[in-house]
């Protein structure tokens, strides 16, 4: 049987040396190398998008592959796709290194530099292991591609964009079409969650933040559950504490909302942080909220370019949604598009403030009317995301689908315009 091998090595003479390696290694089949952590967990998500039966057998992994840390890359590679096999390469092949790589969930290590011998007893090892556990779990196409649920996560292009309010009602309108959902305020220096529902708390998610290994139980004493039945994980009382969040933190609490939760709405605000970027490069669709106003749009085009030049998200991965949309606004919707070079959103959240200005000022913003325009349109754009749960009757008559596959089809159908 022909195992497939996707490298992600950083390192270009390396990944040379590994591909002439693994070309030599009998019924191997060595996939184009990923260059970054960001562009194997494209690959692997793409991959399993057309058909699980499509994702490599093993996965090799450097030790400096960036700019994900590899161990925390190899967490996240084996939750999201647990049926693949992942091999650490490394210089150091100490005993503790070993450990902390199988607690990340590898198969193995093979340490540099690459030996024929080395190399050719991992593959197998693991190739044997991810065809076992594809015979368990099922035959091929069967075995679940991800473990958990649909990250989403929402940042504006700049402050008060509306980025907490779209949060929180993409939220209510998961949770309210049957979903278990989760909502986290990574806004870490100015939050906005809890005031917009009104909720007293006591923890948030900085005290996870230290925490190298994160337990169910430990999770669930930190998240407020409110009354809409939306688990709450709130942003810190004192703003200067949100820098005790690292990236490392944000990863390990996003994966384990992702086990427990089939949706899981990320606010991240508008000021971009090493926390929020980790939640933005994880995400299953990223929105970018702007306004119709020219300071706006250019913050939302800096925005778009920075994700894409620091390997966060590529600039045609992320979904842009315009917020007090109004037919008087002289810069509309398509010109946005233009601008920033994102996709954009069907979805275009109307201007009426005077419907949300009573919820706000009560911190009650899950009482917006049902009949108010924004709340009908907040839906919308759950259901274009895919977020709401769809009768089967629906689905067939052309309901959109969600994360990567809806941003795709926005793009060609856009590129045709």
């Amino acid at each position: 049987m022909t195992t497939r091998i996707l490298p992600a090595l950083g390192d270009a003479d390396l990944a040379r040396s590994l591909t002439t390696l693994l070309s030599q290694l009998p019924d191997a089949d060595p996939m184009p190398t990923a260059a970054n952590s960001a562009q194997l967990i494209d690959s692997l998500a793409r991959l399993a998008a057309e058909s699980v039966g499509e994702l490599p057998e093993v996965v090799v992994v450097h030790e400096q592959i960036g700019p994900v840390p590899a161990l925390e890359l190899i967490r996240e590679v084996t939750l999201r796709f647990p049926s693949v096999g992942v091999i650490l390469t490394t210089a150091d092949a100490s005993p503790r290194l070993f450990e902390a790589a199988m607690d990340s969930g590898a198969r193995g290590l093979v340490p540099l530099p690459l030996q024929y011998e080395d190399l050719a007893n991992r593959v197998q090892a693991a190739a044997q292991w991810s065809t076992g556990v594809r015979r368990h779990l099922g035959h091929g196409s069967d075995v679940p591609a991800t473990s958990g649920g649909t990250v989403v996560t929402v940042s504006g292009a700049k402050g008060g964009g509306g980025a907490t309010l779209t949060a929180v009602h993409l939220a209510l309108a998961a949770q309210t079409s049957g979903s278990s959902t989760a909502l986290v305020d990574l806004d870490l220096q100015a939050g906005d969650i809890a005031s917009y529902l009104g909720v007293q708390f006591r923890r948030s998610v900085v005290d996870l933040a230290a925490i190298t290994d994160i337990s169910s139980r430990v999770l669930a004493d930190a998240v407020f559950h409110h009354d809409t039945g939306v688990a709450l994980l709130l942003a810190p009382g004192e703003g200067e504490r949100g820098e005790e969040v690292t990236d490392r933190a944000v990863r390990q609490i996003v994966s384990l909302l992702r086990s427990r939760y089939e949706v899981v709405i990320v606010d991240c605000g508008a000021q971009m942080s090493a926390a929020g970027a980790a939640a933005v490069e994880m995400a299953d669709t990223a929105l970018l909220l702007t306004t119709p106003d020219l300071v706006a749009v250019r913050a939302a085009k800096r925005t778009v370019r920075m994700w894409d030049r620091l390997h966060i998200r590529k600039t045609d991965e992320v979904l842009l949604v315009v917020n007090r949309n109004s037919r008087a606004s002289e810069i509309q919707p398509s010109i946005i598009r233009k601008i920033t070079g994102a996709a954009l959103a069907d979805t275009a959240i109307p201007a009426s403030y005077k419907e949300l200005r009573g919820v706000v000022d009560a911190g009650r913003i899950h009482e917006l009317d049902e009949k108010s325009t924004v709340k009908q349109a907040l839906r919308s754009l759950a259901v274009e995301l895919g977020i709401v749960k769809i009768p089967a009757p629906a689905r067939r008559r052309g309901w959109p689908r969600s994360g990567a596959r809806t941003i795709r089809l926005r793009r060609r159908k856009q590129a045709k315009r």
